[in-house]
């Protein structure tokens, strides 16, 4: 009889998948697409944020005219989180949920989850992950102590670069071009520790009156 040779699926990316509120009556149905896309679901679990953890969980949309909108809407029912994984994990499942307006994903990816089960840029059904940092944060937001393996190391640099480094450094060589100083290493040098966006505040503590010496001349007694 012959031996049938084993084959092993190595899941090596890994993404957070939310199906929103709108959608829950669908979950079923999503949970059935993305299995047959080729995905496993490693954990998974429903839940209902308040409004806070909704805050903290899209706090970098924090400032946008939508964010009020956002919260309340992703509050407003249980939704169902989820931990999928397989080869590009990321941009597979970004690819399945379609554009984020749900009206131009039935015009550009009718097949897309957005378009079939989506209504607007709110009410889109499902939600994933943009980027390695952000999917290994918002898989410990959704399942606390969860280790995110492998560690996409050459991935997760390159996307701090992108959203952090890059920018800076892009508008310093700007101003460095226009101000054309005689030493440029040492002037750029300069001008990205004074505009360093992650230099940490340091806040002075005044002394107490109680702690502080009198000065001379002064009618203050210890």
């Amino acid at each position: 009889m012959e031996k049938r040779r084993a084959t092993w699926q190595i899941c090596v990316e890994r993404t957070l998948a939310v199906i929103k509120p709108d959608s829950m009556d669908k979950a079923e149905e999503i949970l059935d697409v993305i299995v047959r896309s080729g995905f496993t679901v490693i954990q998974r679990r429903k839940l209902h944020l308040s409004p806070e953890q909704c805050s903290d969980f899209y706090a970098e949309h924090y400032g946008k005219m939508y964010f009020p909108s956002l919260t309340a809407f992703m509050s407003s029912g249980p939704i169902i989180a989820m931990v999928l994984a397989r080869d590009q994990a990321i941009s597979y499942w970004r690819e399945l949920m379609g554009p984020k307006n749900s009206e131009k994903a039935k015009l550009t990816q009718p097949d897309s989850l957005r378009a079939l089960y989506g209504t607007d840029d709110l009410r889109n059904a499902v939600h994933g992950s943009e980027s390695f940092l952000l999917a290994e944060k918002e898989i410990q937001f959704m399942f606390p102590g969860t280790v995110v393996e492998p560690t996409p190391t050459d991935r997760a640099a390159h996307d701090y670069l992108s959203r952090y480094v890059n920018p800076t450094l892009l508008t310093g060589l700007t101003q460095l071009c226009k101000q054309k100083p005689a030493d440029p290493p040492t002037w750029l040098s300069q001008w990205l520790i004074a505009n360093n966006p992650n230099k940490p505040v340091v806040q002075e503590v005044p002394v107490s009156r109680e702690g502080a010496k009198p000065r001379p001349g002064s009618s203050e007694t210890c």
